[in-house]
Formats: C-alpha cells, sequence, structure tokens
C-alpha cells in the first residue's frame, strides 16, 4: 500500500480520487488551503493537511506535508471564479513548488493533471482569462517536463463533465485536432478522469509521459497497460 499526497485535494477529482485509493487500502493526504474543506476530505477517507500555495514558505510547508508520500498527485487550480493573476500563482507557481517541494521530500513520482491542447503555443481565442490559464497550464507542463529529478507523468483530459463514469477511455497524444475538427467525444467524465490518475499512478510505464484522455471504447485500466505496460517475457 502506498501513501498519495494530493494537492489541491477538496477539487472534485482530488475528492473522486481520494475515494478510489482510500478504498484500495492507501493513505492519501489531501493537501487543502481552507479547514472548511476538512470534513469533505475525512469523509472520503483522506487525511486533511492544510496549506497555501500562494503563501511566500510554500515549499517549505508543502515538503513538510510530504514527508513519507510515495507519489504527489498535482491536482489544484484557481477555479473559473478567479482572474488572469491566481492563473499564474495557484496553477504554475504552485505546480513548481509543489514539484520543488516533492524533490526535497524525496518523493520522485510526480503526478500531474493538465489539459489537452495545454501543449501548443497559443490556442488563438479572444478570452484574457482562458488565455492566462491556457499559458500557466503549458509552463507548469514544460516546466515539469524538464526535470530529471521527477517521475513525472501529464494527463490532459478533454472537457470535463460530471456525469456518472463511463470505465472506458481513449488515450493518445495530440487530441487537441481531434476535440477541435468535432471527433466523436471532446468530453470525458471527471470520475473517469480519477479512475485514470489510479491507473497512472500503478503504471510505471507512464513515467516520462503526457498523455491525453477522452471518452472512449477502452477499459481504463486495461488501456494504460496497453499502451504503457511493459511486456511481460515468456
Amino acid at each position: 500500500m502506498s501513501t498519495i499526497a494530493i494537492v489541491g485535494g477538496h477539487g472534485k477529482i482530488a475528492l473522486l480520487l481520494t475515494e478510489r485509493l482510500s478504498s484500495a487500502g492507501h493513505t492519501v493526504l489531501n493537501v487543502v488551503r481552507d479547514a472548511r474543506h476538512e470534513p469533505d476530505v475525512l469523509e472520503r477517507g483522506g487525511t486533511p493537511l492544510l496549506a497555501d500555495l500562494e503563501a511566500a514558505n510554500a515549499v517549505e510547508h508543502l515538503t513538510e506535508r510530504f514527508q513519507n508520500a510515495d507519489a504527489v498527485v498535482f491536482a489544484a487550480g484557481a477555479g473559473g471564479g478567479s482572474g488572469v493573476a491566481r492563473k499564474h500563482t495557484v496553477d504554475y507557481l504552485g505546480s513548481v513548488r509543489s514539484a520543488d517541494a516533492a524533490v526535497a521530500a524525496g518523493v520522485r513520482r510526480f503526478v500531474q493533471i493538465s489539459f489537452i491542447g495545454a501543449e501548443q503555443d497559443e490556442l488563438g481565442l479572444d478570452d484574457e482569462v482562458f488565455t492566462a490559464y491556457h499559458h500557466a497550464k503549458r509552463d507548469a507542463d514544460r516546466a515539469l517536463q524538464s526535470r530529471d529529478d521527477l517521475d513525472w507523468t501529464i494527463v490532459r483530459p478533454g472537457r470535463l463533465t460530471d456525469d456518472p463514469a463511463c470505465g472506458s477511455v481513449a488515450l493518445g497524444t495530440g487530441f487537441a485536432r481531434r476535440t477541435a475538427e468535432g471527433g466523436a467525444s471532446d468530453s470525458i467524465t471527471r470520475a473517469d478522469v480519477a479512475a485514470l490518475l489510479q491507473a497512472v499512478l500503478d503504471e510505471p510505464g507512464t513515467v516520462g509521459r503526457a498523455i491525453d484522455a477522452l471518452e472512449g471504447t477502452a477499459a481504463i485500466a486495461a488501456a494504460v497497460a496497453q499502451l504503457f505496460g511493459v511486456p511481460q517475457s515468456r
């Protein structure tokens, strides 16, 4: 059994992931910034730990929270109601600080949630706040990909919904064009993203990979094993 720290531990995907991991017998440390979120974390089997990603001493506090963890999942985000400035301080700087803290705490495994299309230089959208969000995620992903002191994986889901889990996905890379051209699906449920994150944590072959994810037809664990699993010798 492992100990998993989730940064942004009160988010919708984070709480779904907490339920899955705790039900499987893992210890889950949910890093949250608001004590009012603690009951929700406890209800789902996690252990709430307070830390503010935007504080000057965030790396120090996060390092303390990550002690004894086997992996860190960065699931934090400034949220839809936030402005341009907090996209940088939470979505970008929060990721960088979490990665630095993971290294300081001796944790190598680091999984980050991004979004399909984040890897592009520009999306060409006339929306100042979403553009700031895109730049923050793009730069956070690139900063993580440049590190050789972490065993990182980036999960890039499509448009998120709160629909019931499908249990099946389409995984790959370069899905941004597919979604722009109106492919079979441009979305994925948050519940399926949580299941995918659990499968990614269990699969060493996902290290060093950025994975696009949409609703699809392949069972989640099987899709991850097929694409990234190490072939078994006969």
